[in-house]
């Protein structure tokens, strides 16, 4: 797995080095603005980008969604001081894999990459409530009604943080079900990802987030 930081703190970039080198990781490179992020992106291919936000020559978001136009396939992981609610829904609304903050401890931090590579999105529970987006309670009960039974059940298991194979077993499915199943979901609830969805239903409380979990997944 090669990775990509994209931050001009260059003391913060080194000192996450050795967490990522623990995981198996290799950070190909480092760079200090987005543009020098876009450049190394198109020359090194790297499969995850943690990317500040408060970027020198523009904003993260920015940055982000112009690595996910050219290279859709690459994970974005936002990394960054910041805890604006808005800029949180924005990172989801662009594509992102995550949205970490800098003062998370390396324990988590590790077992947060971890969730992303295994295909989850994950951000910190305390800004659980800053994903979704606001619409009229009538509408919101409209949407939610839609669901099934056992997209219900499979929207739980997505809360819970478990991959879409993980769904399949079980709940004694084929893995194209599952999927099945999960693009039913985004559809009736007007959502554009995974997160999106259960951020909604934990607002509506549709769902419940187990307890032991740090990290929202999606």
């Amino acid at each position: 797995m090669r990775v990509l930081i994209v931050d001009d703190h260059i003391l913060f970039a080194e000192a996450i080095r050795p967490t990522l080198e623990g995981l198996g990781m290799t950070v190909v490179a480092v760079a200090t603005t987005g543009a020098e992020g876009l450049e190394a992106v198109r020359r090194l291919q790297p499969d995850l980008i943690l990317v500040d936000i408060g970027l020198p020559d523009e904003s993260g978001l920015v940055a982000g969604r112009r690595i996910l136009e050219e290279y859709p396939e690459a994970k974005v992981v936002a990394l960054t001081a910041l805890l604006s609610p808005s800029t949180v829904r924005e990172s989801v609304r662009i594509g992102f894999q995550g949205y970490l903050t800098k003062d998370t401890p390396v324990s988590r931090f590790a077992s947060a990459l971890r969730a992303v590579l295994d295909g989850q999105v994950v951000f910190p529970r305390r800004l659980a409530s800053a994903i979704g987006r606001p619409r009229d309670d009538d509408g919101l009960e409209l949407l939610a009604a839609q669901l099934t039974a056992r997209e219900l059940e499979v929207l739980g298991l997505m809360a819970e943080g478990l991959s879409g194979a993980d769904i399949a077993q079980r709940l004694d499915i084929r893995t194209n079900t599952v999927r099945t199943h999960i693009q039913s979901i985004l559809t009736k609830l007007q959502v554009h990802s995974r997160l999106e969805a259960v951020a909604f239903a934990l607002r509506r409380g549709l769902v419940r987030l187990p307890e032991r979990e740090e990290f929202e997944t999606a």
